[in-house]
């Protein structure tokens, strides 16, 4: 019987604005450990006992940076699948597309254990040991989940009534007085959303429980784009069929309302990195009770959250306040509200800004962007390009193009010209033109772009040829 470890990489993470963003969300932050949290869910996997193949389901435009991530991270001697969605459904939907495809590429009898992008254990050893406990118990045709021993009242986590391995009932995110007296009972169990079952009981309840879901998934796998290379296998589903897949969470659609479902409590040093609040408690406070990351410099401050980014923080007699800087957002709360963030990045979206979505610093599959500056009729973005790779053949209605490289080589494809470029020499892109720059080198190519044009949208693009099939 395989065993199949499923990560799912999803969500916006609105509550971690302004760092996580829809086109960049929190996945792919960086803890205080240096370690990205897509990057501690593939050693979540890794440590499953007897893993095979590593499923990831995601949306399509992530999947690039996913696997530097997994390759920065290591992992590289399994075989990785990934399950692209074109956009998010919530995770009944993802967990009904990795259960299909690895009931048939693995067989119905497959342990699938699934595991979320978003948390953080320290206690790896413990995990393995719990996971261990949680396949044997569902190896029965069973469905199976990690419940942690809560040591507060959190009202930000679900909440499971267990009478040993048996789970009574499942509770929504209580208050504090409701989570204190489910502690106090002795029988509850933090919800930590890792499932382990068979993939043929998982559609077999979902075939009970949401047979919608399940139908317009099986849908969307048998019109699926698949491409295959060594050590990978990628599943493209098409936006036609999977937009027509109910969006519903996986607690909802299956979990409170299946019967006989198992659970291992646990103590394994869980953590959901879902909130700035949360993201404090990772960091080491100082005599004041402030966790400060980055540049800070704090007087008579107390019991804050600091996280700067390029630039100084100074702070002076303040008190339970959260301060997030990037470069072109700063986000001050009041400590006790971080659970609501989201509201912040639901106006900007409502208002047309931009800042819901991404970063001044965008991150494309050759590399990134960074927009400089912007003004009537121009645009000047920096330009980094990774070894080997390159952007897409391609040409603008609305706007020419400057090109002046800084450092490294870039092949550049200007019209008819074939050209390699050093640096301080440069190029001009007229509009309508083909053009494509690569790098030929194993040093990043860094170049800045200026753009000029009554129109200097990122929609404004023809492509001829792109490596990355967009």
């Amino acid at each position: 019987m395989a065993t199949i470890p499923v990560v799912i990489c999803g969500g916006g993470g609105a509550r971690l604005w302004p760092v996580s963003r829809q086109s960049y969300p929190k996945p792919f932050m960086r803890l205080p450990d240096g370690v990205s949290l897509i990057q501690h869910a593939l050693r979540h996997a890794l440590a499953i006992p007897g893993g095979g193949e590593i499923v990831t389901v995601s949306n399509r435009e992530l999947v690039f940076e996913i696997r530097d991530h997994y390759a920065q991270a290591g992992g590289g001697e399994r075989r990785h699948r990934f399950i692209l969605e074109p956009e998010g459904r919530d995770t009944a939907a993802a967990i009904a597309v990795a259960a299909l495809e690895i009931a048939e590429t693995h067989g119905r009898d497959a342990m699938i254990c699934t595991l979320p992008s978003d948390h953080l254990i320290h206690d790896i050893g413990a995990f393995a040991a719990a996971a261990g406990e949680a396949m044997a118990l569902a190896a029965g045709s069973r469905l199976v989940t990690l419940g942690i021993r809560p040591d507060e009242p959190a009202t930000c986590f679900g909440y499971i009534e267990a009478d040993g391995p048996r789970i009574e009932r499942f509770i929504e995110k209580p208050d504090v007085g409701t989570a204190a007296a489910l502690i106090a009972g002795g029988r509850a169990l933090w919800n930590s959303g890792m499932y382990f079952c068979q993939a043929g009981t998982m559609i077999d309840l979902m075939e009970q429980n949401c047979p919608d879901i399940l139908a317009a998934c099986q849908d969307s796998l048998a019109r699926a784009r698949r491409l295959s290379e060594a050590g990978m296998a990628q599943v493209e589903l098409p936006q036609e069929q999977f937009e027509k897949v109910r969006a519903q969470s996986i607690d909802y659609a299956v979990m409170e309302k299946a019967v006989g479902l198992g659970v291992i409590a646990c103590d394994i040093g869980w953590r959901d990195v879902g909130s700035w609040s949360a993201l404090a408690r990772l960091t080491a406070a100082d005599g004041q009770g402030n966790a400060l990351i980055g540049p800070v410099t704090a007087i008579d401050t107390n019991n804050s959250f600091v996280r700067g980014s390029d630039r100084l923080i100074a702070t002076l007699g303040i008190e339970n306040l959260v301060i997030i800087d990037t470069p072109d957002a700063l986000l001050v709360a009041a400590a006790n509200r971080t659970q609501d963030v989201r509201q912040l990045s639901a106006r900007l979206k409502a208002e047309g800004n931009g800042a819901w979505r991404e970063h001044t610093k965008v991150h494309r599959p050759w590399g990134t962007y960074t927009v400089l500056e912007t003004g009537p009729r121009f645009k000047i973005k920096r330009i980094e390009v990774k070894p080997g790779a390159r952007l897409s053949l391609q040409a603008h209605q609305h706007r020419s193009e400057h090109w002046v490289v800084v450092a490294g080589r870039a092949h550049v494809i200007n019209g008819d010209e074939d050209l390699i470029l050093l640096p301080d020499q440069s190029a001009f892109i007229p509009c309508g033109r083909k053009h494509r720059v690569g790098n030929p080198d194993t040093e990043p190519l860094v170049l800045i772009e200026v753009q000029t044009g009554e129109y200097l949208g990122e929609d404004d693009i023809l492509r001829f040829e792109d490596i990355y099939g967009r």
